[in-house]
């Protein structure tokens, strides 16, 4: 619809200091797919570049201010929804084993952490930010209620042993609830709908995170909402996350206590997976070895003493997208993430200011959740996860789409 409005020139083209990045990031993507030892599979990897239109639909659909608040409403009522769910799996359906850890209703408990992460530190921003009163509307207590009723009747079915029958049907009612929501006209959400929403989601998605035994999201959850506490007050909020993180450490939660080592066998893995890149690097630093081909060629450049024989991915952002597509592709997405955090930044700024805080809360949140998915993308590819990608693209969008809305409200005549 977008590309069909601008053809007919009822939609103003307006440019992003994202565009060009963007645009090199897959042009290269797709010169590296060519250079591949299998271009077919290489060029097939590569079709996940068109989740990056997400961005500038985002950027268009979050322009107005009604269709932004039932974007991220909704948007933080699937992180609630995920969320119950993975607490229910873990404390009821059994999976609390290291390598069964709750998933949600996604494909794997990575994408649901880093999704999770994602919703607390958006949550965070409402909570500090947002200027309405967090006061529970009528249509926002039905929507809690029928969606705790719909992950009950799934843990139910989870318990049944009809998970795998019942969660395609789950995924998509939440997929045609939430785009319903999100397209809708009606009444839903109210002034103070996403706060609510994130006062709920901020303790679920904290207690989903835990039970999810996922490290790099634990650390990306802390930057991101350590960044909102330090906008909102200053260094001393730190200490109180600081408080916050020893009160854990202290009450010694199975979940966590398991995962604080840094000589287990994943965390030893990823040393040499990262060596195993530095190596594919200098072979092949121009075009790399070419998308989706790190799996096939791992085993090739795979120290003798890394734990596990494969690896589907480098467990970190720039040196897998370095070894995948070539240096001057992972230059590229330096350059497109500088871009994102210098219009966060920005943004955020100029929202924070006494006379410009109807807004704050999505500037800062956009700003945080960056920060979050690149902390966490330090220990995991998180870009390469589609779930999480799109949510990181909708959330960096809030920027420029509030740049938009400006660049199209009426020049005042007064």
């Amino acid at each position: 619809m977008l590309l069909i409005r601008l053809l007919l020139r009822r939609s103003p083209v307006v440019r992003t200091p994202m565009d060009a990045p963007i645009l090199a990031f897959a042009v290269w993507t797709l010169l590296s797919a060519s250079f591949s030892s299998d271009p077919a599979a290489s060029h097939g990897s590569a079709k996940k570049l068109l989740l990056l239109g997400v961005f500038f639909l985002a950027v268009d659909t979050l322009a107005d201010p009604r269709s932004r608040e039932r974007v991220m409403s909704t948007a933080l009522l699937g992180g609630i929804a995920l969320a119950i769910l993975m607490v229910v799996q873990y404390h009821a359906l059994g999976f609390f084993g290291f390598n069964n850890r709750p998933s949600g209703f996604l494909g794997h408990y990575m994408s649901a952490a880093g999704l999770v992460m994602c919703a607390c530190v958006v949550a965070a921003g409402r909570l500090a930010f947002g200027r309405e009163s967090l006061r529970l509307g009528p249509a926002d207590g039905l929507l809690l209620a029928v969606a705790a009723a719909a992950i009950a009747l799934l843990a139910t079915a989870h318990a049944a042993g009809l998970g795998p029958r019942a969660t395609p049907l789950a995924v998509l009612a939440l997929v045609l609830a939430g785009v319903l929501m999100a397209i809708g006209r009606g009444p839903w959400p109210g002034p103070a709908t996403s706060g609510v929403l994130a006062a709920v989601m901020l303790p679920l998605g904290a207690w989903a995170l835990l039970v999810s035994r996922t490290r790099n999201a634990w650390i990306g959850a802390l930057a991101g909402v350590g960044l909102v506490m330090l906008l909102r007050a200053g260094k001393a909020s730190l200490f109180a996350l600081a408080g916050v993180v020893l009160l854990l450490v202290v009450a010694r939660p199975a979940a966590l206590v398991d995962r604080l080592t840094l000589t287990d066998a994943s965390a030893v893995d990823r040393y040499y997976m990262w060596q195993a890149g530095i190596d594919m690097i200098r072979d092949k630093p121009v075009f790399g070895q070419g998308p989706g081909m790190i799996l096939l060629k791992y085993p090739s450049y795979r120290w003798p003493e890394a734990p596990n024989p494969q690896a589907p991915h480098l467990h970190n952002n720039l040196l897998q997208l370095a070894a995948e597509r070539g240096l001057p592709c992972a230059l590229f997405w330096l350059w497109w993430m500088g871009s994102a955090l210098a219009v966060a930044w920005r943004e955020s700024q100029r929202l924070l200011r006494p006379d410009r805080r109807e807004d704050a809360w999505v500037a800062v949140a956009a700003l945080a959740a960056w920060f979050a998915v690149m902390v966490a993308g330090l220990f995991e590819y998180n870009f390469g996860d589609s779930e999480v990608l799109m949510f990181f693209l909708l959330v960096t969008a809030l920027p420029s789409a509030l740049r938009r809305q400006r660049a199209l409200l009426p020049v005042s005549t007064a």
